[in-house]
């Protein structure tokens, strides 16, 4: 899907008023001159290595212990058949569809379009695979690797990041809560952030909660990938360089069903749409940056385990804004650039 200029300069204007603090005029920029000068836009070239050497294989037994750690009765959900409509499924599965075939669904051959950070990337986060910290919500259990999409090779030892809001649509760590007020307290919140060091798949698993919404955006979860932090004393990192930034999302069906729950459906910001996302859109037209998911039981409510393989220019580097710093004795906000504007 591609929008003629016209339309593009129309929905950003839309969209960066839509949405205070976050210029999605500067983010689309951002992405549309990182695709202009990519040399690959998918990871297609990588499918028949990845499969020789091993690669799904291991994927599919990483997330059938991932299920099988987190499933409460040990059900899982199987998908639909129509590919078209849900990431739940890219296969025609029945209730007897072993879960090995399950599993080896997967969106490996995409790369995650280059994105800004955003207004809420904060440094000095803590290492640590749970990142919920008794925040109210639907599990989600996210498996994701990267790959460097020149090489194909699995980009290993490095450390991924990832960061999203709470069911009601705040972000930790910002002098911001609901519905942009300024919460000045909300800089020693840390819910809902953390680090974990690819493994040599490329691979890293994080236990979290599926995201609310928020004036001007789809839910989503970002994701950025450092390439030479290091983790300091107190098992935090505060590194800003970053090999890529990206974003997560999730089928539209899916979305309504969790916005039906508790507290998500307490939740009175605006909600935009998948296809009211402009963003969402623009990544759409260059790969498929939504989650393959199943349900860790009968209920919505016991979990959903999402996954997903991006590729990355191992070359590229950028210094990521950062809005606020944790700190051994709290956090603070960064002052040079407002972000309520």
């Amino acid at each position: 899907m591609h929008f003629p200029n016209a339309l593009l300069s129309v929905l950003a204007a839309t969209q960066a008023l839509a949405h205070p603090g976050h210029d999605v005029r500067e983010e689309a920029l951002a992405r549309r001159a990182y695709l202009e000068s990519a040399k690959r836009t998918d990871l297609s070239h990588c499918a028949a290595k990845l499969r020789a050497r091993g690669h799904e294989q291991r994927g599919v037994q990483r997330r059938q212990a991932l299920a099988a750690q987190n499933a409460k009765r040990g059900i899982v959900q199987r998908a639909p058949s129509d590919i078209n409509k849900t990431h739940l499924s890219t296969a025609d599965f029945d209730q007897n569809t072993p879960l090995h075939d399950v599993f080896a669904v997967n969106a490996s051959c995409v790369l995650s379009p280059e994105v800004t950070e955003g207004p809420y990337y904060v440094a000095g986060e803590f290492v640590r695979k749970d990142v919920t910290e008794k925040q109210a919500g639907v599990p989600l259990y996210i498996d994701i690797d990267i790959l460097d999409v020149t090489t194909c090779d699995p980009v290993t030892d490095v450390w991924v990041e990832i960061w999203s809001c709470n069911a009601t649509g705040v972000y930790s760590g910002v002098a911001t809560g609901a519905a942009f007020k300024p919460a000045p307290e909300n800089l020693n919140n840390t819910f809902l952030r953390g680090f974990q060091k690819s493994d040599a798949d490329g691979a890293v698993q994080f236990a979290s909660l599926f995201p609310g919404h928020y004036d001007g955006r789809t839910h989503h979860v970002h994701v950025a990938v450092h390439p030479s932090a290091t983790e300091r004393a107190n098992n935090t990192i505060a590194d800003s360089t970053v090999s890529h930034l990206g974003q997560m999302y999730f089928d539209q069906d899916l979305l309504d069903r969790v916005e039906a729950l508790e507290p998500y459906a307490s939740n009175t910001a605006g909600w935009t749409r998948n296809a009211q996302d402009w963003l969402l859109m623009q990544g759409l037209a260059t790969s498929d940056p939504l989650m393959q998911y199943v349900l860790l039981g009968e209920k919505l409510e016991e979990g959903v385990l999402a996954w997903l393989s991006f590729g990355i220019n191992t070359t590229y580097s950028k210094e990521a804004f950062v809005a606020a710093t944790y700190y051994a004795e709290g956090g603070k906000a960064n002052t040079k650039r407002p972000f309520l504007e």
